[in-house]
């Protein structure tokens, strides 16, 4: 494997001015096997032109600083999350609410459906309608006097 980097062609300026372009001017910063061959080909006319333009644009990088975000955006942007929050909140209590209605609904149906699969088909001797019957038989006043 040593002789497979003995072996490898020497920098060329292509190759230099590929990896200044991606890891800048400074060689400290390049890939460590490439560096042995680039600190031999920088010292060259053009790996030193390659090497400038690269610090250039190095230097102007480093310079760059993103200024602090102002008073009125951070307002902006905290009062922006509380509308946020409150409207969650206020659909999560509407799903909820939603949620409760769905189980007493369902709760009233099985209701209805075991009242009506449980309760027998028996038919009364006599059957009269009028004002006072109910599901369970007649409740009006006629009725409990004829009963006694």
């Amino acid at each position: 494997m040593a002789e497979d980097i003995e072996d490898d062609p020497a920098m060329d300026a292509r190759r230099f001015a590929a990896l200044a372009e991606a890891y800048g001017g400074d060689l400290r910063r390049w890939p460590q096997a490439e560096r042995e061959a680039a600190s031999a080909f920088a010292p060259s006319e053009t790996g030193q032109a390659i090497s400038r333009k690269a610090g250039t644009l190095d230097a102007r990088l480093d310079s760059y600083s993103v200024p602090h975000p102002g008073k009125a955006l951070h307002d902006k942007i905290m009062r922006t999350a509380d509308r946020h929050i409150v409207r969650r909140r206020r659909q999560r209590f509407w799903w909820l609410g939603l949620g409760l209605a769905g189980i007493g609904l369902a709760g009233a149906i099985a209701g209805l459906a075991l009242v009506t699969v449980a309760t027998p088909e028996v038919q009364p001797d006599r059957y009269v309608l009028d004002a006072n019957a109910t599901a369970f038989g007649d409740a009006g006043p006629e009725t409990i006097e004829e009963d006694l």
